[in-house]
């Protein structure tokens, strides 16, 4: 197991994002796409170039999946649509679940390696715990599968696919359950790292190929490697407190894309974090692993 050492972010794209997040390398275009969920915008990034491009839409992206047909699945404020291609209508795909609650809006989510897309939502007022985590399948399907939630955040799944993780941010615990990839259950549920509090909450997630889970720790000011045991194996600081999801790319995906938000800072906190909404990057030992896509017949 590779053990701490210093890495040292440097910008990759000063984005001045309100919300920036769920960053997926797209290996094929060497292309990282991320969302501003707080600007209903989807971006793709060419960082060898510096050009970004920017798609809006009329609701907010929390997450999306690249697609195996092509396009992308997006998990949207109401539910899923897919993209057909960049320039595209997104086409709404399964049942609109939350078209008639305000309050939600899908969040976080991750393709598992049988091409089945998981996605969590969050309460955007914060004044229920009725987030949950659901599972999409192929056929438009949508089953929720744990509920109980303000935040559902960090989904990654180990190399094998037998090993499932998330969070409920606000409880500042990465949990882990096992995870049964021929009938998509979960079971097992435990905590990974419980996070103290005040000192970062647990935010979007990855995982490398040594099965390490990196998350990013919003208000924080870091990134964190955790061993399989749930140890911290290394911490990576950034100039910003609210790092929101990190993932791996370049074509040896050993370069890590962290974005980041500049939301809910006050002028002041934001005069002295010039950078925050950035997205940042640093090389890292041990490469992550390829973003599966979402399998549809």
């Amino acid at each position: 197991m590779t053990q701490s050492k210093t890495f040292l972010p440097k910008v990759a794209f000063d984005a001045c994002a309100l919300l920036g997040e769920g960053p997926r390398w797209h290996g094929a275009e060497h292309r990282l796409y991320w969302v501003d969920i707080a600007a209903n915008t989807l971006h793709r990034f060419d960082p060898t170039t510096g050009m970004n491009e920017t798609r809006l839409f009329h609701a907010p992206v929390g997450c999306f999946a690249f697609d195996a047909k092509g396009g992308l699945l997006l998990a949207m404020k109401d539910g899923f649509a897919t993209l057909a291609d960049w320039d595209a209508d997104p086409v709404p795909f399964g049942d609109q679940i939350f078209a008639d609650r305000p309050d939600i809006r899908f969040n976080d989510g991750r393709t598992d390696p049988q091409g089945r897309f998981w996605a969590g939502s969050v309460n955007m007022t914060k004044s229920a715990q009725d987030a949950a985590l659901y599972r999409l399948d192929g056929d438009g399907t949508i089953k929720e599968i744990e509920s109980g939630m303000l935040t559902c955040n960090g989904a990654a799944f180990s190399a094998d696919g037998r090993r499932f993780y998330h969070s409920d941010t606000p409880t500042h615990a990465a949990r882990a359950y096992d995870y049964d990839p021929d009938t998509g259950t979960l079971s097992g549920r435990r905590i990974l790292h419980q996070f103290p509090l005040g000192k970062g909450r647990p935010d979007g997630g990855s995982v490398d190929e040594e099965g390490c889970y990196w998350t990013a720790l919003f208000d924080g000011g870091r990134v964190v490697r955790l061993a399989p045991d749930g140890a911290i194996l290394m911490e990576v600081a950034l100039p910003v407190t609210r790092p929101t999801m990190i993932a791996f790319g370049e074509d040896d995906r050993r370069t890590a894309f962290v974005t980041t938000a500049r939301t809910g800072l006050t002028e002041a906190q934001l005069t002295t974090q010039p950078l925050a909404g950035a997205i940042f990057s640093f090389r890292v030992d041990v490469p992550g692993l390829p973003e599966w896509p979402f399998a549809r017949p």
